[in-house]
């Protein structure tokens, strides 16, 4: 049996990739978006098998176009995609030998899986595929008595607890399927545990180990044992064979990072919507600004984190053009600015008022949120920087002391213009970054 020590070595190796990365697309797609209410429709309204069907029955994605998916994700600067191959309500995207209830079997009558990892990997991106543990519509998963089933106040639907290995049987294979006849994998992303049902409920550890068996480089979030803030051994320094690879902060940026009990870092990805649901919604047009997203993706990284921003594609298979639109102008920013996101980490260095760092080696950006009256205070930095230039541009930015500021002899003063007062406003009101080449770069270690 391999040691905790060994286990958290094999994670860190396993997520290199991953944490240059630092920005991915989530895509929330099924039956649910023809209702348009969300993903957990099924469950809020309480609806059963029957009533559900007849989503099964007029699912046909005319416009699914994965290529044009693929793009949108590589222009905005994302290196990685993650597609619900099963969501909650047990249908299926892909061609699973073990049930109907499948795109195959529906007016679409394709392998919708197979044919968004063709597109992603064309595009040099990294593919991962998302698996609901849950499945609402599989006869052996307990119903009545459960917090969220749809059937969950109809004791009609109670169900032998002993047929439940029936369900484990079932999810192991379709994973088994899903590692075996779609190549190469890079993330299986599980969700989620609830109450008891978590670790040994899903049989997770004769789980892990046919996935490793399968491919043993694939990467997982940690929600096979916890889905709840700080569960799970993957925040010990004995974690189990399935705590997971990332931490999977859901609709939240945790305000200092993730790390163990023992302050030892967690690869962690924050998973965001663009407006506020996962799968289609008509009336939530309630969208994220571009600036937003830029932001919050460097707050990720400033905390040693990544961003997994979702899409939910509608009923025609169509990624929503508000989501598109803000896709291309993060794209934008990014192509300009993704020096300061790939492979980039927490600085040593306290939150500057004004933004915040992101740090590789011995560069240092400052990402300038807020506009700044006079020249931008670097504090603590005096006499460790070397050069100073706009990242977007690559143009030489002036440093020096302004003379009413005599007495900050720690701090460095950068500005963008001369005389040193008319730094306002920035160069770019989303973010204005700063790439600071350092002389004593070891002092920040």
């Amino acid at each position: 049996m391999k040691t905790g020590q060994e286990l958290i070595r094999e994670r860190t190796e396993r997520t290199e990739w991953f944490q240059d990365a630092r920005f991915g697309m989530f895509i929330h797609w099924g039956l649910y978006a023809i209702p348009a209410r969300g993903e957990w429709v099924r469950s809020t309204e309480r609806m059963s098998v029957e009533d559900y069907e007849p989503y099964f029955h007029a699912f046909d994605p005319v416009e699914y176009d994965p290529k044009a998916w693929a793009k949108a994700a590589k222009e905005a600067g994302m290196k990685y995609a993650v597609l619900t191959a099963k969501h909650h309500d047990g249908f299926c995207l892909f061609d699973s030998g073990l049930t109907e209830y499948k795109s195959t079997r529906t007016p679409a009558g394709r392998d919708l899986v197979a044919e968004f990892l063709d597109a992603f990997r064309a595009e040099g991106l990294k593919v991962g595929l998302y698996y609901s543990l849950l499945d609402w519509h599989h006869e052996d998963y307990p119903a009545y008595g459960d917090r969220v089933h749809p059937m969950r106040d109809n004791e009609a639907y109670k169900r032998n607890p002993e047929s439940f290995g029936g369900y484990v049987s079932y999810m192991h294979g379709q994973i088994r399927e899903l590692l075996t006849n779609y190549g190469k994998l890079d993330i299986v992303w599980f969700d989620f545990s609830y109450d008891d049902m978590n670790g040994e409920k899903w049989k997770a550890a004769e789980l892990m180990e046919m996935m490793r068996s399968l491919q043993p480089h694939i990467i997982m979030d940690n929600r096979l044992e916890g889905s709840g803030s700080h569960s799970g051994s993957i925040y010990t320094d004995n974690p189990t064979t399935y705590a997971g690879d990332f931490a999977s902060p859901e609709q939240i940026i945790p305000p200092t990072g993730v790390t163990g009990d023992s302050g030892n870092p967690i690869p962690w990805e924050a998973c965001i919507t663009l407006n506020n649901n996962w799968g289609y919604a008509a009336a939530d047009r309630n969208y994220k600004s571009a600036t937003t997203i830029i932001r919050k993706l460097t707050e990720c990284v400033s905390k040693n984190g990544n961003l997994l921003l979702n899409v939910g594609p509608d009923a025609k298979g169509r990624i929503p053009k508000e989501s598109l639109d803000i896709l291309a102008e993060v794209g934008e920013w990014m192509r300009d600015n993704g020096d300061s996101i790939y492979g980039c980490k927490a600085a040593p260095l306290p939150k500057p008022e004004w933004g915040r760092y992101t740090w590789n080696g011995a560069t240092l950006y400052a990402h300038v949120h807020e506009p700044s009256v006079g020249p931008i205070p670097l504090v603590g930095l005096n006499g460790r920087i070397k050069s100073a230039r706009l990242l977007a541009d690559g143009s030489e930015l002036m440093t020096s002391r302004p003379w009413n500021a005599t007495e900050y002899t720690s701090d460095a003063f950068v500005n963008f213009a001369s005389p040193e007062h008319n730094s306002y406003p920035l160069p770019d009101p989303r973010a204005t970054v700063i790439q600071l080449e350092l002389t004593q770069d070891k002092e920040l270690t």
